[in-house]
């Protein structure tokens, strides 16, 4: 099969390698529809982390379901599924806390290729999630939004969840790629009165504008504290998503807050060490972490989508065939793309 492979830090190419076989009784392997790039590819990508060569990329996708092991019993041959970046068992304490991001029964692999025209999923029974009927009763909109599923969407969300935004809050939304856009979407699904967006990109700004957000920042650190805290009249702001992960980004998000706000912390952390004092000193609750993907998808998220509630898909800006793996990820790298989508089959 094709398959997208990681070479050297801005380079990725496709190439013929073997097609996933089963390898234990609750693994699937799935026909990947529709894939994309991830802007934590990015990462390893620029070469700011570290990736071995000749690895498979990619973990997030649609697909139909090709093979099932034995013991699977939540779906079959010819469903139809999101595929979520996450493989929780759904039955350890984490999963069954609604955490299955940090499942108790999962290697670790949550970047196992679905750049790729078939993956092999793991844990499908408590992982897998069902999308009623075929790709064909679908727009290609719905396709679109459906595969955010599979992780963007469902990290913002994840944010907004941890961040414990509810009706009438005022919300800060730092980042704009699409994890920060779908941010936007999850605090207006949950009530949010203001939903404050930071962004220099004016394509950006319009999505984030046309997805609920209230007010937009353009500066950075410093000047952007004080203008959020020139918006809300000194007071700070009830909810941060903080959909970055660098340093700069948490400051921010730190200073931003009234006295007894949450942090809902989903980008990727780019420094191993944080300075809890200010957290003490203003009462904040910083909480987050790796999206709770199939519990939030089951819960709320597909049926939002299915029902027109949330268009999430429109983070997609630019789309590729899987033989132009190549060009969706200096999309993404140049900015060009919001987010890349990958059309398999």
């Amino acid at each position: 099969m094709k398959a997208t492979v990681f070479i050297e830090p801005g380079r990725v190419e496709v190439k013929e390698v073997d097609k996933p076989q089963l390898q234990s009784e609750t693994d699937v392997i799935i026909r990947v529809l529709r894939t994309c790039v991830c802007g934590s590819d990015l990462w390893w990508y620029r070469g700011i982390s570290k990736r071995d060569s000749d690895t498979l990329a990619g973990h997030e996708a649609i697909g139909i379901v090709n093979e099932v092991g034995r013991e699977v019993t939540s779906v079959a041959v010819g469903d139809f599924v999101v595929v979520p970046f996450t493989h929780g068992c759904g039955y350890c304490v984490a999963c069954c806390s609604g955490f299955d991001g940090n499942c108790q029964n999962n290697p670790g692999a949550h970047d196992i290729g679905y750049q790729a025209e078939y993956v092999r999923y793991y844990n499908a029974n408590g992982g897998l999630v069902k999308i009623p009927g075929q790709p064909s009763d679908y727009s290609e909109d719905m396709l679109n939004s459906l595969l955010t599923l599979s992780d963007v969407m469902a990290t913002g969300y994840h944010a907004a969840i941890t961040a414990e935004v509810k009706k009438g809050d005022t919300v800060l939304v730092l980042g704009d790629g699409a994890v920060g856009l779908c941010g936007i979407l999850s605090a207006k699904l949950l009530g949010a009165k203001r939903i404050i967006a930071t962004s220099r990109h004016h394509n950006r700004k319009s999505l984030a504008l046309a997805f609920g957000a209230t007010d937009i920042i353009e500066e950075r650190g410093n000047e952007a504290v004080k203008h959020l805290l020139d918006l809300t009249d000194g007071s700070g702001v009830d909810a941060v998503l903080e959909c970055v992960g660098t340093e700069q980004s948490v400051a921010t998000a730190i200073q931003a807050t009234r006295p007894g706000a949450i942090i809902g912390r989903v980008g990727v952390p780019q420094k191993s060490e944080t300075n809890t004092t200010q957290l003490f000193v203003k009462n904040i609750g910083l909480r987050g972490g790796i999206a709770a993907v199939t519990t939030h998808v089951k819960s709320r998220l597909l049926d939002a989508v299915l029902k027109g509630d949330i268009q999430p898909g429109k983070v997609f800006t630019h789309a590729y065939s899987l033989d132009e793996i190549a060009k969706a990820y200096e999309a993404m790298d140049t900015r060009k793309a919001i987010k890349s989508l990958v059309i398999v089959d």
